[in-house]
């Protein structure tokens, strides 16, 4: 079984915030798809990152599913459409291994 994060901003580049309904149809796909989701909205997460000697910030949303396999191929093209859709350059998707007890 594998747990799988998205994690996306709450703004944009220019610090325009994202409507609702934007996270509402990635918690719709996921639901429908997996069959369940786990959406963190309330306290936002805060990413940071070094680039070129400037740190940068986000304030970020997580979405988690569980998958029992993945299907490289769907989740690429599932990132690439997160990261036009929310103006992203990179949208950070990663799975994790999980053991059920």
């Amino acid at each position: 079984m594998h747990l799988v994060q998205i994690l996306l901003p709450l703004a944009d580049n220019a610090g325009r915030r994202f409507d609702g309904a934007d996270y509402g149809q990635v918690r719709t796909e996921l639901a429908a798809r997996f069959g369940g989701i786990t959406s963190f909205t309330r306290a936002a997460a805060r990413g940071m990152w070094k680039e070129g000697g400037h740190t940068n910030h986000d304030d970020l949303v997580v979405f988690e599913v569980m998958a029992r396999d993945l299907d490289h191929a769907w989740w690429e093209g599932f990132r690439a459409g997160l990261e036009r859709r929310f103006r992203q350059e990179t949208v950070v998707v990663r799975a994790l291994k999980v053991d059920m007890l």
